[in-house]
């Protein structure tokens, strides 16, 4: 099967339950990551004291996730830190590059809840 583009899914669990929140297959690693990346500041912004989005390209390529409540502020620290820091930036778009599979999590140390970003080369049919 030849592979021509990425993914992107945001997913939540608590060790008993998964669930997806969404997801999106883009033309190119980049559009990935930029999805990827709004979804985690969207997130984050949703949880209370908004901050102001770094500038960065148009936009996410596809719709947002559904919407998380997070009980403390780790996951949303996290989703923020993430995705506003150069260097993890820069980190996320070289492993896509290489190949291999993004893996962002953060939990919500309050009720056991695990957030996970993810992005790969091909499409949200071929977990």
């Amino acid at each position: 099967m030849t592979r021509t583009g990425y993914a992107a899914e945001v997913t939540v669990t608590d060790g008993q339950w998964f669930a997806s929140l969404g997801g999106v297959t883009v033309r190119n690693r980049r559009l990935a990551l930029l999805w990827l990346r709004g979804q985690a500041l969207r997130l984050a912004d949703g949880h209370g004291g908004g901050h102001p989005r770094p500038p960065g390209p148009l936009g996410p390529p596809a719709g947002d996730v559904r919407p998380v409540r997070f009980h403390g502020f780790d996951a949303p620290l996290g989703l923020r830190a993430w995705a506003t820091d150069r260097e993890r930036q820069d980190d996320a778009i070289r492993a896509l590059e290489a190949g291999f599979p993004l893996l962002f999590t953060v939990v919500d140390p309050a009720v056991g809840l695990s957030l996970t970003l993810s992005g790969w080369r091909g499409s949200l049919t071929d977990l």
